[in-house]
């Protein structure tokens, strides 16, 4: 049963578009989306995706005996935020997602978005990282970790909201 997430808000209805048309959802392993924040008449907000890298196969497969990978391919598919029916694999590419939002003043409705592919890694590194991100924050920090099916939900739910921008 998939988990449906609330998009929240029409900045993230926007923005999880604004991810797809970059990033084909079905890649999406896991998704870390930490809460907006406004400064003044701008709304920025930011995710870290971890994708599997493009081209490959979607089905599960078979650690190979002897190699020194099949610890650490056993431990992230044991893992729950492992997706089920992805791929076994021990590196994923790591986006970073942002957008920027004027809410008020001239340039009102202002909307800039960005999606770039930052690194690769294994998925228990990248939540370890958006772990030490949280820490090192001047203030808390909320983050919603969100597995690949509950983005994809969010996707299509946001493209039957916004079938124009879809």
């Amino acid at each position: 049963m998939t988990q449906t997430i609330p998009l929240g808000s029409d900045a993230r209805e926007r923005f999880v578009l604004e991810i797809a048309n970059v990033l084909a959802p079905e890649r999406i392993v896991e998704a870390y989306f930490f809460a907006p924040l406004r400064q003044g008449q701008i709304e920025t907000g930011v995710c870290v995706l971890a994708a599997l890298p493009e081209g490959a196969d979607p089905q599960p497969t078979e650690p190979v005996s002897g190699d020194s990978s099949d610890t650490e391919a056993l431990a992230e598919a044991s893992a729950p935020a492992f997706p089920e029916g992805a791929r076994i694999s021990s590196r994923h590419v790591v986006y970073s997602a942002r957008y920027r939002w004027t809410r008020k003043g001239p340039e009102r409705g202002k909307w800039e978005c960005e999606v770039i592919a930052e690194a690769d890694a294994p998925l228990i590194t990248v939540e370890a990282v958006v772990q030490g991100v949280q820490r090192r924050a001047s203030e808390p920090l909320e983050v919603q970790k969100i597995d690949g099916d509950a983005v994809r939900a969010m996707v299509a739910e946001a493209q039957r909201q916004w079938p124009k921008t879809a």
